[in-house]
């Protein structure tokens, strides 16, 4: 062996740990096997601005091409890991080379949901948004005037609407849920955003699924251009985006015989059931608060990569995760702190400027997040008090008019 670290995924939680343990003055030989034919980037500005066209490529790179050699760091782009050898550390890939490790990272992410092909599934016309390829083949999508169908009502399909809203195609979002964001935000959250995206003209159909996408028989051949709903309606489209949720990529870790769930099990420093072996970001179900959790967000990736490259460089501090996570969409800015899993009560504070309100979370009466919409006020304040442990007086938190620095005193 010669102490070689290989990563599988050059997303966000692959490169931060290649990244932090150079800055560690860690030397040891580190390969990053990446599915993808580009250098690691960020996502999230793929839905937004580079979607929008308002920003290139090259700014969503993590670091130009030739920090790579500079830092030791081989990157073999365009590759899959095809199966993990356990008793001989060894990763197999597509075309039959194979790579020993001593260290074996597994920052394999997550796989947007698609639609069976029973459904229409496998037409034209019918997207994700997850990497650079879906957001490419989107762009020469959006054209004013076009009709975009949004399967889906969380986040995704969310930020996926008012970037079509703003390059003035008409567009309709269906949700077979009760609510927008049902199983990620409050009601009033719900109903806040609902609001603003009915204010931009986006047609919202709650309790409405898909019935079938119907295509064919015309002169774009097998494009999509009719969506059957649940409720009978049939409405004409001219493309489909899919945003009804993702499934960590844990197929490696289950056949090579690793403890998975939902995602790979870890434990506080990352490590999964075998000691050579870690997990990081979408892909890692992690201990947190006498439960196990997938976060699936830009912020649990980069901070579990970087403790877990603190111990792989021989510290021995738990990970102790503290979400925070974002949403763009249009004007607004969506900010939660901590993870609203189980609430039973809410609390609902309007903010100091018009259309602004933080929504607060509790659980068995204590405080567990907090939803802050164009009120950076409020993220900020709740973040620090569950970061400290500081339990919100309810009385000066439901007064509107009552700073809330009064709260962290």
């Amino acid at each position: 062996m010669t102490g070689r670290l290989v990563i599988v995924g050059a997303g966000q939680a692959g490169f931060a740990l290649a990244a932090k343990l150079r800055a560690l003055k860690d030397t040891r030989p580190i390969t990053i096997i990446g599915s993808e034919d580009v250098i690691p980037y960020q996502r999230p500005p793929l839905s937004k601005k580079y979607l929008l066209g308002e920003m290139e490529f090259d700014r969503l790179t993590f670091r130009p091409a030739s920090w790579f050699p500079e830092n030791n760091v081989e990157i073999l782009l365009s590759t899959y890991v095809e199966e993990i050898d356990r008793q001989a550390k060894r990763v197999r890939m597509q075309d039959g080379a194979t790579l020993e490790y001593d260290t074996l990272a597994l920052a394999t992410g997550s796989t947007a949901r698609t639609l069976p092909a029973s459904v229409g599934g496998d037409l034209d016309g019918v997207f994700t948004v997850r990497d650079k390829r879906d957001a490419d083949l989107l762009a020469g999508e959006m054209k004013p005037g076009r009709r975009l169908l949004i399967i889906g009502g969380g986040y995704i399909g969310l930020e996926a609407a008012a970037v079509a809203r703003h390059l003035g195609l008409e567009v309709t979002l269906i949700e077979m849920a009760d609510r927008i964001l049902q199983r990620v935000a409050a009601s009033e959250t719900a109903d806040a955003m609902r609001e603003i995206h009915e204010k931009h003209g986006v047609v919202i159909r709650e309790k409405t699924g898909l019935h079938r996408l119907i295509g064919g028989g015309g002169p774009q051949g097998n494009h999509v251009h009719a969506a059957e709903l649940s409720d009978g309606s049939t409405i004409e489209v001219d493309f489909v985006i899919v945003g009804i949720g993702v499934t960590p990529n844990d197929r490696l870790a289950q056949d090579c015989g690793l403890d998975v769930g939902n995602g790979i099990v870890v434990d506080e420093f990352a490590r999964t059931s075998d000691p050579s072996i870690f997990a990081m970001g979408d892909c890692a179900m992690l201990p947190w608060k006498g439960r196990r959790i997938r976060l699936e967000s830009v912020q649990n990736a980069v901070d579990q990569a970087e403790a877990a490259a603190a111990v792989m460089a021989g510290g021995d501090t738990p990970y102790d995760a503290k979400p925070w996570f974002w949403s763009d969409q249009y004007d607004v800015k969506l900010q939660i702190a901590g993870f609203n899993m189980g609430y039973d009560d809410t609390l609902v504070r309007p903010g100091a400027r018009e259309g602004s309100l933080s929504i607060w979370y509790f659980r068995e009466s204590r405080f567990i997040a907090v939803d802050a919409i164009n009120d950076a006020k409020a993220y900020v304040s709740g973040k620090k008090m569950l970061e400290t442990g500081t339990e919100p007086d309810r009385a000066i938190l439901a007064d509107p008019s009552a700073d809330l620095k009064q709260l962290l005193a």
